[in-house]
């Protein structure tokens, strides 16, 4: 088979781990027979700053041709963040209804957590996030502004196909898992879009007749997602309370630059999209150090999704060995100081 992914290495430390990176994925896809080609797409924040706008006007017909989407980090301290992100980000996750988020949250072996007790293993679960409407719809505005009595306005947007679509996704998920799934709301004071959700949920968990049913509100969950990650399996959520539980998991498994992420387009009519979930950190931007684990993992997720699941396994595989071995390199943020090329070679001699 072949493949043709768009790739867009965006800012920051993003072109640098992406170029280090994509030479992996060839070998690994290579090893198996696959093919792909990797179409560079140099649009982000340089650009906004030179012409404008983060992408061209035809940006997205330019890359819904292709098998997936690759993205290496969005940001820039010079460009405000709701700019690059509704610039960029934004439009490729609604215009292709990548409607489902998938983040995995894993405490690998050889990695500590922050978290007093839990060794390699104990942590294991992922969260399914609502990705294109919910409190990041973009509805509403602003008025009178400058003057004493300025207002702003921004509304929510909580579909039954959108619910419907997050809570199938995570519900299909857990039936493969542990079968538990975790709804995170805030109905107690959202007394319409989150009651909503809750019926949704009690609507769809009738077709699931065998996944057990957990209803946290999110301050609870954050608290949980600390005190007792162990005992998560499927945890599903609007944008915002997905957005902010992720990164709560990714640093109780170790590290940002652990973490993957996808964007799915569940009907397949559009490419999904896969990023890691670190950033683009600026303040090491250029050093050789950032590490490209996350990007490593978000291309794992990248080839289950093209269904080139022996190419995942082998990338999910190697990731899983390196972090074991302590005598395996480590990158900064783990406590070691192997840069970004080094940690792509011990990866590669895995395989």
């Amino acid at each position: 088979m072949s493949y043709e992914i768009a790739t867009i290495p965006g800012d920051g430390i993003g072109p640098e781990v992406v170029e280090a990176t994509l030479p992996l994925f060839e070998e690994v896809a290579g090893n198996h027979g696959v093919e792909v080609e990797f179409t560079r797409y140099d649009w982000g924040s340089d650009r906004y700053l030179e012409e404008g706008a983060m992408m061209p006007e035809d940006g997205l017909e330019r890359i819904e041709g292709s098998d997936a989407i690759l993205l290496g980090a969005v940001g820039h301290p010079e460009v405000p963040d709701h700019v690059t992100l509704h610039g960029l980000l934004l439009p490729i996750r609604k215009e292709f209804n990548q409607q489902v988020c998938e983040r995995p949250s894993i405490l690998f072996e050889g990695v500590e957590s922050p978290l007093k007790g839990y060794e390699g293993g104990d942590v294991d679960f992922v969260v399914y996030r609502e990705n294109t409407e919910g409190e990041y719809a973009d509805v509403g505005g602003r008025e009178h502004v400058g003057f004493g009595h300025e207002i702003a306005v921004q509304s929510s947007v909580f579909t039954r196909q959108g619910t419907e679509a997050i809570l199938r996704a995570a519900f299909e998920a857990a039936e493969e898992r542990e079968g538990h799934l975790t709804s995170i709301t805030k109905s107690n004071a959202q007394a319409y879009s989150m009651v909503f959700w809750d019926d949704v949920v009690a609507e769809v968990a009738a077709d699931y007749p065998d996944v057990e049913v957990e209803s946290l509100l999110v301050d609870a969950a954050s608290m949980d997602f600390i005190r007792r990650p162990e005992e998560f399996d499927v945890v599903v959520a609007s944008n915002l309370f997905g957005d902010i539980l992720t990164d709560i998991g990714a640093i109780v498994t170790g590290s940002m630059g652990l973490a993957p992420s996808g964007n799915i387009n569940r009907s397949g009519t559009y490419p999904s999209m896969f990023e890691p979930v670190h950033g683009s950190a600026p303040d090491i931007t250029g050093e050789g150090v950032a590490n490209p684990i996350a990007t490593v993992l978000s291309g794992a997720m990248l080839f289950e999704n093209v269904s080139e699941e022996a190419v995942s396994a082998d990338l999910w595989g190697a990731v899983r060995e390196v972090l074991a071995d302590e005598s395996a390199p480590t990158p900064p943020d783990l406590g070691g100081s192997a840069g970004t090329e080094e940690m792509i070679g011990a990866l590669s001699g895995r395989l």
